[in-house]
């Protein structure tokens, strides 16, 4: 699976991957008074969930099976934040990825992946700050280029084949993720090795009281060497999550000629 574009570069790089708008002041939990209708049918209400994504403040987690992760994006101070620690028996990773507009630091400790790697052991506790003279277009350092959502939940529910309402701001369905282009389900290999499989994937979510998408769950099935598993991704925090901070400067150096080579792949 692939956890969005703006984290492909690193995840990618680690072979551990087979195959923003105004502030709402309202949370998640305090919904106000004049709340939008959400839509009685049950694919509209899915697909209206993510508009409050679209604004790009709102706290995310992801979990999978080897794949724990949790940010904030805040589009009115355009920064955002995303943690992730990745694994299983044969190596793990680690990663913090900063952007403040233009800027972006990142934190890695890639395990014995790239162990002897010239320089990289030295930044394991550092942030590396890039260039964004230097970096240019590469790959995953813009965390808004593409939009605000890192689970691209709004292109997945465009894909969905039935949906019902279960319980009070539950739904449950399946989606066809062969249809979807941006999700992070939808990626390539994957989608090979379902075949079939990917036309009619289950899934599970949550809105909260003012229909906004809280949690998207996924049981995506065994394919080809990969097993069976759910894909979770949790929002909260709409309208009041933390504007991100820079690191601080001693904990910075600049990133090395490796650490670039990591985001072009």
């Amino acid at each position: 699976m692939n956890i969005r574009r703006w984290s492909v570069g690193v995840i990618a790089a680690t072979l551990l991957v087979p195959g923003l708008a105004a502030c709402n002041s309202e949370t998640a939990d305090s919904p106000s008074a004049s709340a939008p209708s959400i839509p009685a049918d049950p694919k509209e209400a899915l697909v209206a969930s993510t508009k409050g994504l679209a604004d790009g403040n709102f706290t995310f987690a992801i979990t999978a099976d080897s794949i724990t992760g949790k940010g904030v994006v805040h589009k009115p101070s355009d920064s955002a934040q995303m943690t992730m620690a990745m694994g299983n028996e044969e190596f793990t990773m680690d990663f913090d990825l900063i952007h403040i507009k233009p800027d972006t630091w990142v934190k890695m400790d890639l395990g014995d992946l790239f162990a002897g790697m010239p320089g990289m052991d030295a930044f394991k506790d550092k942030y590396q700050h890039l260039d964004p003279a230097k970096a240019g277009d590469l790959k995953g350092l813009d965390l808004f280029s593409e939009g605000t959502d890192p689970a691209e939940a709004a292109a997945m529910f465009k894909g969905i084949v039935d949906a019902q309402k279960t319980g009070e701001g539950i739904y449950s369905g399946t989606v066809d993720l062969s249809a979807v282009k941006d999700s992070i389900a939808a990626d390539e290999e994957m989608l090979k090795e379902l075949g079939d499989k990917a036309k009619a994937i289950p899934f599970t979510a949550k809105l909260d009281a003012e229909g906004r998408l809280t949690e998207l769950v996924m049981s995506i099935p065994a394919a080809g060497e990969a097993k069976a598993q759910e894909i979770k991704i949790t929002y909260a925090d709409y309208g009041s999550a933390p504007a991100v901070q820079k690191p601080p400067a001693e904990q910075v150096v600049e990133a090395g000629d490796e650490t670039y080579e990591i985001f072009k792949n």
